[in-house]
């Protein structure tokens, strides 16, 4: 158990630190290294070797070694993916914080959809995965993992901001200006029926492909089917 334990600690600690690194230190020196169009493979390649690690060490660790927090917990954790997945959903559309050429007429522009909750809805769908994983209680890999991604997305999405800065000058000020990095949540009842119709499609099928991922019902498939 203390191996496994630290082989699933180093790998999220890899992960985690490898993003932070390849996004910002060493963004640049790495750039120059390897071009523009070489950078995002070798970024992609890193990172989905960390990963893989992250998930045989995962699997490597007993599945259900807490207590959990019953009822109230999974109550909590269903609830919470809802926004979480309605986030994720609308958060490819629109969007200036990817890299494309259209990012900064669209800084420019009023949000809409889910950038009226957070400039990061993707950064919080994540954060809001994982805090819900971790209020289940479950296991010890699932508190160390989430609170991983959850660490990165959030602090991540502080980070991005201030690389974005530099990278988009005004047109990132304007953005900020108008946006949130706090989620409003009231807002999240003006973006449109599109996003919640999609992101409870995706709540659903995601809680669905727990049963044969894992073996556990999640979701409203705790208690139907």
């Amino acid at each position: 158990m203390p191996d496994v334990l630290a082989e699933l600690i180093a790998a999220n600690v890899t992960f985690v630190g490898t993003h932070f690194a390849m996004s910002h230190p060493l963004r640049a020196p790495m750039v120059r290294l390897f071009g523009e169009k070489l950078f995002p493979a070798i970024y992609s390649i890193v990172s989905a070797a960390a990963l893989a690690w992250i998930y045989f060490a995962f699997k490597a660790m007993p599945s259900a070694d807490l207590g959990g927090s019953g009822t109230i917990g999974w109550v909590l954790a269903t609830l919470l993916m809802i926004p979480a997945m309605i986030l994720l959903a609308g958060s490819f559309a629109g969007n200036p914080a990817l890299p494309h050429p259209g990012a900064e007429k669209q800084a420019h522009a009023e949000p809409k959809g889910v950038f009226k909750v957070t400039r990061h809805p993707m950064m919080w769908a994540f954060g809001l995965w994982a805090l819900s994983h971790m209020l289940l209680f479950w296991s010890t890999r699932t508190m160390i993992t989430a609170g991983s991604m959850g660490f990165l997305a959030l602090v991540g999405a502080h980070m991005q901001d201030l690389k974005k800065r530099v990278l988009m000058g005004d047109a990132w000020y304007a953005w900020e200006s108008k946006t949130s990095y706090w989620p409003r949540l009231g807002a999240i009842f003006s973006i449109g029926w599109l996003w919640w119709a999609i992101g409870i499609a995706l709540w659903l099928a995601l809680s669905w492909a727990h049963i044969p991922a894992d073996g556990i019902p999640a979701g409203v498939f705790r208690w139907i089917g």
